[in-house]
């Protein structure tokens, strides 16, 4: 290369950096496991971290919120507001947060009926211990029936661990393909995201 065409480069390079670009920006909560996943597809999308502030403040949002014990990471974004095809990304972006959302439901249903179940089970047992109790401080005490009715309930009590286990592994057997297939879609509609930006 000429020094004279390097030089008529670097200021082509120099005059575009300083052109100007309207923004429009967007905040996203989520966990912090989520969150390099969702910023990697949001940039199928157009959108870019935002530089001009730091990023991945957990503990902001949840004092926000009140809500410490669910901490959320706060993505910051930003897009050119004249980009090409801005419709069209709009609606797979709408698609691809869907599909997360959905992902979301499917990984909280793994645990929400095992949860369910393990409760309904500690309360049985507790019923039986609550009978059990009754029948031996009874007048007369009935110490026959305090043991027919403690056994159910100690298995009442100790039960509800397995049962939750069980029924986790069996959600997660039965949901897997599910989820698989939501990040599949996801993928698809990411690489449609990539394919209208370049």
């Amino acid at each position: 290369m000429f020094p004279n065409e390097r030089k008529q480069e670097e200021e082509a390079l120099e005059k575009k950096s300083r052109e100007f670009i309207g923004y429009e920006y967007k905040e996203v909560m989520a966990d912090p496991g989520w969150a390099s996943f969702l910023t990697d597809g949001y940039v199928n999308f157009g959108w870019e971290l935002d530089g001009n502030v730091a990023q991945n403040y957990p503990e902001a949002y949840s004092r926000q919120t009140g809500n410490s014990h669910r901490r959320k990471t706060v993505i910051r974004l930003k897009r050119d507001r004249k980009i090409i095809n801005k419709m069209e990304l709009t609606r797979l972006q709408r698609n691809f947060e869907a599909c997360v959302e959905e992902i979301g439901h499917l990984e909280k249903e793994k645990t929400s009926w095992p949860t369910i179940l393990a409760i309904v089970v500690g309360i049985v047992g507790t019923a039986f211990m609550a009978g059990s109790t009754f029948a031996v401080t009874a007048s007369p005490p009935h110490i026959v029936l305090c043991t027919i009715l403690a056994v159910p309930g100690f298995l009442g009590w100790i039960l509800p661990y397995f049962v939750f286990r069980r029924g986790v592994r069996k959600q997660s057997e039965k949901l897997a393909p599910l989820i698989e297939k939501k990040y599949d879609e996801i993928y698809e509609i990411c690489e449609k995201g990539n394919k209208l930006l370049n």
